[in-house]
């Protein structure tokens, strides 16, 4: 059952003129900007659109039944992947995660899926096609990052937090087998009740960033279930991508 019509504006009125001291390190404050259906696929939402005080980008959730005041809502964390979730390239399986995640949830009385504009990590999507170059001479995800000049990982979940805040969500399970995003929700003052593994099958262009994934990020993956192939370095010289600054290129000599 989704939200009625008397929550919608009550929420809506409640957003209008929102101002706080706001979630996180830099106090990022979101407020909810609009409310609509949205009849998909994978069953029937609503949409509803967030705007924030920290980086301009309009972040939403795609909400399956009421869930303000609700506990145990089962809700995934979805970073933006353009070459993933519209093109449905092959070297991640987040289009997988995306549509298994809507999938269950669709089949479920509530839920939430909140989709996020952290492309690449939070690095970008420029940025995150000159990692891909970096990673087809053989570095994996991880060091193609660092060697930017990037974190492994910079994506920051205070807007996530607030989010399901402001949607009045009083505790969740966190579809996910990242610890990392369960950690940060719950020093970001989320309700984490418990996790929902979220392990896809493999494919050929993505098992080594799957790996990569469980053993320096501690993804939480059977390593049992990857076929373990190699992952060469195809030439002696490590490659420079335009846009790197020279401590950078300098950093791949050493």
């Amino acid at each position: 059952m989704a939200l009625t019509q008397l929550p919608i504006q009550d929420l809506l009125a409640e957003n209008k003129e929102h101002a706080c001291e706001g979630c996180g390190e830099e106090g990022v404050c979101v407020r909810i900007v609009s409310i609509a259906e949205l009849p998909t696929r994978f069953g029937d939402f609503q949409i509803v659109a967030f705007e924030n005080n920290k980086d301009g980008k309009d972040h939403i959730a795609i909400v399956r039944g009421d869930v303000t005041g609700a506990e145990n809502v089962a809700v995934r964390l979805h970073s933006e992947c353009l070459t993933g979730d519209a093109l449905g390239s092959l070297r991640c399986d987040c289009r997988d995660q995306l549509e298994a995640a809507l999938t269950a949830i669709g089949r479920l009385e509530r839920g939430i899926v909140l989709y996020l504009r952290q492309e690449g990590r939070g690095i970008g999507l420029k940025n995150k096609i000159r990692a891909y170059a970096l990673q087809d001479y053989g570095m994996d995800t991880v060091e193609a990052n660092l060697a930017l000049g990037f974190r492994d990982d910079e994506r920051d979940y205070a807007v996530a937090a607030h989010m399901l805040a402001s949607l009045k969500v009083k505790s969740i399970q966190l579809m996910t087998n990242n610890p990392r995003k369960i950690n940060d929700l719950q020093r970001l003052g989320v309700n984490v009740a418990g996790r929902l593994p979220h392990i896809l099958p493999a494919n050929p262009h993505n098992e080594f960033y799957l790996r990569t994934k469980a053993e320096k990020s501690g993804h939480m993956f059977d390593l049992r279930d990857f076929k373990g192939k190699s992952h060469l370095q195809e030439q002696s010289d490590r490659p420079v991508v335009k846009g790197m600054t020279e401590k950078q290129v300098q950093a791949l000599q050493d």
